[in-house]
């Protein structure tokens, strides 16, 4: 019985001797890792926040991603330590990445998408766009998913993918909008006179700019009528009261000076059977 436990205290005594130093280098690697890691973190993160072409949440991925790289290598370092082949463990990471990759590919792909939108930037914040057959104001961009809201508050959630993939309409990238009006007016009508006095409502209404000068053109010789065509600038914010402003003061402007609207219409001539 001694002799067993002679032979159990040495062979303790030689797996503290040959893996001790192993331990302890490893938790030093290990604590070493995690401090650089969190280091890494927030250096990554302040150089974001610098940037005025970086949003928030890229800077905040991007933080998150150059963390988990520097654990995963100091992982690596405290295996090889204890004499693990990191060669073939990176190899079945690699292959299994690949797997998850192709299995989460249309995930991968929205947050590809999410990363090409936080950069260039199409779009931000409030603004007011039309994207992936959607038109509404932008509510919250995230690295999966664009949130959108409608004139009527109905909220819309679209994969970056699809927006990112289509044509993107910002109305409210410039400052300034065109309004465009096609007016329609009765032969009979006086061309001249009728353009007069849509001017005259142009003139009348603050929110319509001077620079660039409204334009007023015959647009069109209808089937029913002489459409005039309006063009007019004012600031983006004030583009829809604008319009609607517009179309019914002059309604009662023709109203007022006997300017007709026509409308479509048909003479129908009834031939009796006997002629």
């Amino acid at each position: 019985m001694e002799e067993n436990a002679q032979e159990y205290m040495d062979m303790i005594v030689e797996l503290g001797t040959s893996y001790g130093l192993n331990i302890v280098f490893a938790i030093l690697i290990l604590i070493i890792g995690m401090i650089i890691a969190g280091w890494v973190k927030r250096m990554v993160l302040s150089a974001c926040s610098k940037s005025s072409k970086i949003d928030t949440t890229l800077g905040a991925f991007f933080s998150s991603l150059a963390r988990y790289v520097v654990i995963i290598f100091t992982i690596l370092a405290v295996l090889d330590r204890f004499g693990v082949e990191t060669a073939s463990l990176i190899a079945i990471l690699g292959a299994a990445s690949l797997a998850i990759g192709l299995a989460l590919q249309g995930t991968l792909s929205n947050v590809a998408a999410g990363v090409m939108l936080l950069i260039f930037r199409p779009f931000k914040m409030g603004d007011f766009i039309d994207a992936a057959g959607h038109a509404g104001t932008v509510k919250h961009l995230g690295l999966f998913v664009t949130e959108m809201g409608t004139g009527d508050n109905v909220k819309i959630i679209i994969p970056n993918s699809q927006i990112w993939g289509s044509s993107i309409k910002n109305f409210s990238a410039n400052s300034t909008r065109r309004v465009d009006l096609v007016i329609g007016i009765g032969y009979d009508d006086d061309i001249d006179q009728a353009i007069t006095e849509i001017g005259n409502v142009i003139s009348a209404d603050e929110r319509a700019h001077n620079s660039p000068e409204p334009a007023l053109f015959v647009g069109e010789l209808g089937a029913s009528s002489v459409d005039i065509v309006v063009r007019v600038w004012t600031d983006s914010g004030n583009y829809w009261p604008l319009k609607a402003a517009l179309t019914k003061n002059i309604k009662h402007k023709f109203d007022e000076k006997n300017i007709s609207f026509p409308y479509p219409q048909q003479d129908v001539h009834i031939i009796p059977n006997g002629e």
